[in-house]
C-alpha cells in the first residue's frame, strides 16, 4: 500500500468526458460546496474498484483527527441519505412536536437523544452502527481515500483503516458540523428550544454550541462518494 496521500479524482474515466464532468459536479455538491473540476485527476485504482453514488452518503465518525487506523467503528453512524435537507429547523420545533414528532421527510425525532447540524437543523439521527465494508470518502478538499470497515470481532469492536496515510482529519469536512444532545444530569430539560439560535451558522472547522441541560458529543462527518463496484 502506498504511503502518498490520493489527490481527489475524476475515477469515473470510462465513461465520456462530457458524462464524467457532468456527474463529477452532480457527485459532490455536497453540504453547500462543489468541488472544481480543475481539481480532479485519476489516481490509483478507485474507478476500478468503486461505482459513484449519487447523492453523496455520510458517516458520522467518532476518532482522533490524526488516526489512519484503529478500532470503535460500531460507534459510527451512516447516513444513505442526506440529512441536511431532509431536516427541520429550530423555529419549526414547535410544529414538528405537534405533528407528533415526526418530520415532513417521515423520520421520527427522538428526545433522549437528538441531532443538530451547523445551520441549526435538527436532523434524523443516523443508522447504527455503520455496516462492514468499504466506502470511498473525501472530506471535499483534496484527499480521497477508501474507508475500510471490518466486520465486529467476538467482542463487538470493529477495526478500520484508510488507505494511503490519508488521516480522518483528511477525509472529513470540515465544513459539516453534527452533534448528538442528551439530557445531563441537571434539572433543565434538554431540548432543542434550548438552543442558541444566533450562532448558527457554525463556523467552518468550530464545534457545536452548548445547549443547556444537554450533554453533548461531536462527530466528524465524512463524505461517501463511491461504494464498491462487486457490491
Amino acid at each position: 500500500m502506498s504511503n502518498t496521500k490520493i489527490t481527489i479524482v475524476g475515477y469515473l474515466n470510462k465513461y465520456s468526458v462530457r458524462t464524467r464532468l457532468t456527474s463529477v459536479m452532480s457527485l459532490f455538491f455536497v453540504c453547500g460546496f462543489l468541488l472544481s473540476v480543475s481539481e480532479l485527476s485519476l489516481a490509483d485504482n478507485y474507478s476500478e474498484r468503486f461505482k459513484p453514488i449519487r447523492p453523496a452518503h455520510y458517516i458520522a465518525v467518532l476518532a482522533d483527527p490524526d488516526a489512519n487506523s484503529g478500532n470503535n467503528a460500531e460507534t459510527w453512524g451512516y447516513w444513505p441519505l442526506d440529512p441536511g435537507p431532509r431536516g427541520v429547523r429550530l423555529s419549526n420545533y414547535q410544529e414538528l412536536m405537534a405533528a407528533g414528532g415526526v418530520a415532513l421527510a417521515k423520520w421520527k425525532f427522538d428526545s433522549s437523544a437528538w441531532w443538530l447540524e451547523e445551520n441549526g437543523l435538527i436532523m434524523e439521527p443516523p443508522e447504527f452502527p455503520l455496516p462492514p465494508g468499504e466506502y470511498l470518502v473525501t472530506g471535499n478538499r483534496k484527499v480521497l481515500s477508501a474507508l475500510i470497515v471490518h466486520p465486529a470481532d467476538e467482542n463487538g469492536n470493529q477495526r478500520w483503516e484508510l488507505e494511503h496515510a490519508a488521516s480522518i482529519y483528511d477525509v472529513t469536512h470540515l465544513g459539516c458540523r453534527s452533534a448528538v444532545y442528551t439530557q445531563s444530569s441537571t434539572d433543565q430539560m434538554c431540548t432543542p428550544e434550548n438552543a442558541p439560535a444566533d450562532v448558527f451558522r457554525v463556523t467552518v472547522g468550530q464545534p457545536m454550541p452548548e445547549v443547556a441541560g444537554c450533554d453533548k458529543q461531536d462527530y466528524a462527518v465524512l463524505i461517501v462518494v463511491g461504494l464498491p463496484i462487486d457490491g
